[in-house]
C-alpha cells in the first residue's frame, strides 16, 4: 500500500506476538478478550504521544517543584459499538479520567454498509482529543460514518484506532477524512467476496463477548 500522511502502521514485536494470538481460532473469548485490551494500550501509548502538557506545581516529599501534567480538557474515548467496547479498558488504563462516548452502528448484511442507530458523546467535545477505536477496520465504511458524525457534532483533533485492517477500509478512510491519525495494529492483505478481512480474525465482536 502507498504511504499516506497521518496512517501510522504500528510494528511493535509485542504488538505482532499479540495479534498473532488474536488470529488463531482456538484462541477463547476470555483470552481474547485480554490480549484486545492489551493491544489497545500498547497503540494507545503510541497514538497519545502528542497530546498536550502543561507544568502544575506539586508537592514531593522533598520539595515543591513544577512538573508536567495532561493539559485542558479530558480525552475522548469512542468506541464503535459494540466490538469497539473491547479497547475502550485499555485506553482508561493509560489515561484514567478520559470521557466515554459510544457510537452505534450495524453493518448490512447485503450491502455491507453502515447504518447508525446511536451516538452519544461527551462535552464539550470540540475541545477534546477524541480516539475512535474499532479493532477492524474493513470496507472502511462505519469508520468514516463514525468520524464525519463526530465532526458534525463539533469533534475537531480526532484518532482512529483499529488492531488490523485491510488496504480497502484504509483508503477510504483516508480519503474521507485525510486530517484524522490512523493507528494500526497490522495491515492484512485484501477483504474477500463478503467484506471480511484477510487473513483477519474472524469476526471480533463474537471473539470478545463470546456469541456467534
Amino acid at each position: 500500500m502507498e504511504k499516506m500522511d497521518n496512517v501510522i502502521i504500528l510494528n511493535h514485536p509485542l504488538l505482532q506476538h499479540k495479534i498473532s494470538m488474536l488470529r488463531d481460532k482456538n484462541t477463547g473469548t476470555n483470552e481474547f478478550r485480554k490480549l484486545v485490551d492489551e493491544i489497545a494500550m500498547l497503540e494507545g501509548f503510541i497514538a497519545l504521544e502528542d497530546l498536550p502538557l502543561e507544568d502544575v506545581e506539586v508537592e514531593t516529599p522533598i520539595e515543591k517543584c513544577m512538573t508536567p501534567k495532561i493539559a485542558g480538557r479530558k480525552l475522548a474515548v469512542v468506541p464503535i459499538l459494540r466490538a469497539g467496547l473491547g479497547m475502550v479498558s485499555g485506553i482508561l488504563a493509560l489515561v484514567p479520567t478520559a470521557k466515554v462516548g459510544h457510537i452505534g452502528l450495524y453493518r448490512d448484511e447485503v450491502t455491507h454498509e453502515p447504518h447508525e442507530y446511536y451516538c452519544k458523546l461527551p462535552s464539550p467535545i470540540e475541545e477534546r482529543t477524541i480516539v475512535v477505536v474499532d479493532p477492524m477496520l474493513a470496507t472502511g465504511g462505519s469508520a468514516v460514518d463514525a468520524v464525519s458524525m463526530i465532526k458534525e457534532h463539533g469533534g475537531v483533533n480526532i484518532k482512529f484506532m483499529c488492531i488490523i485492517a485491510a488496504p480497502e477500509g484504509v483508503k477510504r478512510l483516508h480519503e474521507a477524512h485525510p486530517d484524522v491519525q490512523v493507528y494500526i495494529g497490522h495491515l492484512d492483505r485484501e477483504l474477500n467476496e463478503n467484506a471480511y478481512i484477510c487473513p483477519g480474525l474472524g469476526d471480533a465482536g463474537d471473539r470478545i463477548f463470546g456469541t456467534k
